[in-house]
């Protein structure tokens, strides 16, 4: 099973491959969303004037409520779980993980309070949350993801890898503990040249961990993010280690993604004037306000799925995409010495195929993969130069696939070819486990046949780890699948008995370092039948509030990336610039 090697990291976009940032729901502005419990009660008819006070007291209760301590952490705790677990995929989001999440949340929130700012301004929850964001992306187990929203704490000082242990678990204390061992990994080499590099990479890929790896992969991620507070001298150090040691660690373990942004922010610290202009390049393909590749992957999908013949071999299909990143680009055209014509793969589509189960699925999933040509070759002219029949004839290892370019350009606009690759699911299953193998062995193992064994050692840690949170059988006695908007609500009815009791909220407040004075308030606010509980409904109410905040702060940030991308769009023929003049004062400031 390859479930850390994989991770779920197909081709895309770059260089922000996570769609959603982490949002934190603004505590206090919950209050005004909470007069709706008391409408529709039986006593609004009867006594006008009581429930009009009645409705008064209760606002003022709401905003009392949430400017306590407990109640604004209990709105952070049902937000950033909710954040982590709607990312999460079904395979790797049991029962099991879900306790582990909330438990890791309920311990760090208020250790996280009372932290300094970090150095880049941000807050120590909004720090550990981003890391935690990206690792559930990655579709990370529970106890990576508990081990990312922790180790801000740990690194703080205020919490220790025993307490870890005591109150989160043994799994998640053995990966603080691996990654703050790689923490300073690059201070065993005094010169960082390309072969102490290397020797650095076969020891991170030979003696730790796997997920710590990642772990510590997505923290210099965060990092990088971030450099814009650091002095220039400080930027480009780190920049240069992660060039030369993380980005191709991170390929090497098979997370592509993370290799492609880390290599591409690294990229436009140390050139950021060759950064510039390849951007620049690669922009100037794009017409109108959606990316080409989304037009490109939709109409392919459309044409793939109306076609009968293929809807009779294949069960599923699938389709994805992936921009080349600025720093290939910049390797092809200044490394191998091609013109800007010649750089082929800006491009690039992936046609994945189930055939249907049947004694010849293979037969027929090859069938599928020369219908799906047929079909790509309708839509755009292939160049039969460059295109490749792996299935006809594998490789050497074994890897089968169909290999295309197709010219997309239109009457308006010349555009480089696009690369296709179709092949079944069957086929990019092995495909990938080639890669991992291939992968380990440019990451610096020289060795074949110890890229393989240590493959075989990854793919060992990640069964285990998927087994130690897999739920058993009793895990849910009822056989009720529980719904995932519910599930906060049963990890605070710690007695099953359908309702959230004052004694259970207050349990939860104490771990959350807040008094019981505060639970009683927020129990007052919440309990709108006043009968000492708080049921499903009444507990969904608070919950839909929350996700009404958190989806509002959400599409601000979107409305925000989009107009930046609209003003850059409206000054294009002056973009190159006003950027080269913005970043030279940049430049000179630090």
């Amino acid at each position: 099973m390859e479930l850390h090697l994989h991770l779920h990291l197909h081709l895309r976009s770059i260089p922000h491959p996570f769609s959603k940032p982490i949002i934190l729901p603004k505590c206090p502005s919950i209050s005004t969303f909470f007069v709706p419990i008391l409408q529709g009660r039986r006593e609004r008819e009867k006594h006008p004037r009581l429930v009009s006070e009645l409705q008064f007291s209760r606002r003022a209760a709401a905003e009392m409520t949430l400017e306590q301590p407990g109640g604004k952490m209990v709105v952070e705790l049902v937000g950033a779980f909710n954040e982590l677990t709607e990312r999460m995929d079904n395979t790797v989001l049991s029962t099991s993980s879900s306790r582990l999440l909330f438990k890791a949340l309920k311990l760090s929130i208020p250790i996280l309070h009372t932290l300094s700012p970090a150095s880049d301004g941000r807050s120590p929850l909004e720090k550990a949350l981003s890391v935690a964001v990206i690792l559930a992306d990655l579709q990370m187990d529970a106890e990576v993801i508990s081990a990312g929203i922790l180790r801000e704490g740990l690194e703080g000082g205020a919490i220790s890898i025993y307490e870890v242990k005591d109150r989160v678990g043994t799994g998640t204390a053995h990966l603080l503990h691996e990654s703050m061992r790689l923490k300073n990994i690059s201070s065993k080499v005094e010169v960082l040249d390309d072969e102490s590099a290397s020797a650095l990479r076969k020891f991170c890929l030979t003696y730790y961990d796997i997920r710590a790896i990642i772990l510590d992969l997505v923290l210099k991620l965060d990092t990088m993010r971030h450099l814009d507070y650091l002095p220039r001298y400080k930027q480009q150090v780190i920049s240069l280690e992660v060039m030369k040691i993380y980005a191709p660690l991170a390929y090497a373990i098979g997370t592509n993604i993370l290799s492609l942004e880390l290599e591409d922010l690294s990229f436009q610290c140390l050139f950021p004037y060759s950064y510039l202009y390849v951007d620049a390049w690669l922009m100037s393909h794009e017409t109108g306000s959606k990316p080409l590749i989304d037009i490109y992957k939709e109409q392919l999908l459309q044409s793939l799925r109306s076609d009968p013949f293929l809807a009779e071999m294949v069960e599923n299909i699938s389709v994805e995409g992936r921009y080349k990143s600025r720093y290939s680009t910049m390797k092809k055209l200044l490394r191998d010495g091609r013109k800007p014509e010649e750089v082929n793969d800006i491009l690039g589509l992936r046609v994945i195929l189930s055939p249907a189960s049947g004694l010849n699925s293979s037969e027929v999933g090859e069938k599928a993969c020369y219908r799906a040509r047929e079909i790509i070759q309708s839509l755009w002219k292939e160049m039969p130069s460059r295109s490749k029949d792996y299935i006809a004839r594998p490789k050497a290892n074994g890897y089968k696939s169909l290999h295309m370019a197709v010219d997309i350009s239109d009457d308006c606009k010349t555009r480089p070819l696009m690369e296709i690759q179709v092949r079944t699911a069957e086929m990019d299953m092995m495909a990938a486990g080639g890669t991992a193998s291939h992968a380990l062995y440019k990451g610096g193992l020289t060795d074949p046949e110890e890229a393989k064994r240590l493959k075989a050692i990854m793919m060992a840690a990640a069964e285990l780890a998927a087994f130690r949170l897999k739920d058993l059988p009793s895990a849910n006695p009822i056989g009720l699948e529980i719904n995932r908007r519910d599930q906060v609500f049963f990890l605070l009815d710690k007695n099953g008995d359908g309702k959230i009791s004052i004694e259970e909220l207050m349990e939860v407040m104490e771990e959350l370092g807040a008094q019981g004075e505060d639970a009683r308030e927020m129990m007052h606010l919440l309990d709108s039948n006043s009968d000492g509980s708080l049921s499903t409904d009444e507990f969904d109410l608070f919950h839909k509030q929350v996700e009404f905040m958190r989806n509002l702060e959400d599409r601000d940030a979107q409305y925000k990336t989009l107009l930046n991308k609209k003003i850059e769009m409206a000054d294009s023929s002056g973009l190159i610039q006003a950027y080269t003049k913005e970043l030279g004062d940049r430049l000179a400031m630090n």
